[in-house]
């Protein structure tokens, strides 16, 4: 199985009851790699792609940018995501979808989705979950944003991160690797990137994490959990019977 099959599998099984068949089929993609820079747009609002594009290494986002350019991050992705799946069927891109970090993408044709969607319907049943999972994760992230205070905003997201990545083994021990900065983070949160940083000595002060180079360590798992109100069921990190 290619790197890029592989990841594509791991983060479908978390979620998903995946046959050895279904496995084979997702190996089978035809997925042409593609290395990207930071900050680098995988394809922009307006655009209409051909391709979905599936996440190999590095970190990703999707974005909005308003007229005076202000810019509101949408999502996160990481690791074995589609970010825009939604492509097969929306074929005018609304918003952004941009490289975070560098990062490896696999681009996968469209006919070559919907080809492995017909021949095999567990598999397609596995993408239309993923679509559901991306948009309960959405809707926590409206939560996060418009309904609580700063700190427990943040809190919130760094837990949703480590939870993430804990179950597709890119995480453990509650440290992990998130080289973001502090205006991201801010635009993630509809914060100020000195609000972060107030933020970030809070939670430090607190003794509930520490930051140091884009490594992330949680000191106190379940008070950082309760001061946030986190509970990871909109995730679905279990497959479904």
């Amino acid at each position: 199985m290619t790197a890029l099959a592989t990841a594509l599998v791991t983060k479908l099984k978390i979620s998903n009851n995946l046959g050895d068949e279904d496995i084979r089929a997702i190996e089978a993609l035809p997925i042409r790699r593609r290395d990207l820079e930071a900050h680098q747009r995988i394809v922009g609002d307006g655009d209409r792609p051909t391709d979905c594009c599936l996440l190999l290494s590095g970190f990703a986002y999707r974005a909005k940018t308003i007229v005076d350019g202000r810019r509101q991050v949408l999502s996160l992705h990481i690791p074995g995501e589609i970010p825009d799946m939604q492509s097969l069927h929306l074929h005018v891109m609304d918003h952004d979808l941009v490289t975070m970090t560098p990062c490896v993408v696999g681009l996968i044709s469209h006919d070559a989705v919907k080809a492995l969607n017909r021949a095999r319907p567990t598999v397609a049943d596995a993408f239309w979950r993923e679509t559901l999972v991306d948009a309960a994760i959405f809707r926590e992230w409206i939560v996060n944003v418009g309904g609580r205070p700063a700190n427990t905003r943040l809190a919130h997201l760094l837990m949703e991160i480590y939870r993430r990545l804990e179950a597709i083994g890119r995480a453990n021990d509650n440290e992990f690797v998130f080289p973001i900065t502090q205006a991201d983070l801010g635009d993630c949160l509809g914060l100020s990137a000195v609000h972060v940083n107030r933020v970030l000595q809070e939670l430090r002060r607190e003794g509930l994490v520490e930051v140091q180079r884009g490594r992330f360590r949680i000191l106190e798992r379940a008070k950082l959990e309760a001061f946030s109100g986190f509970e990871d069921g909109y995730l679905h990190l279990k497959p479904t019977s």
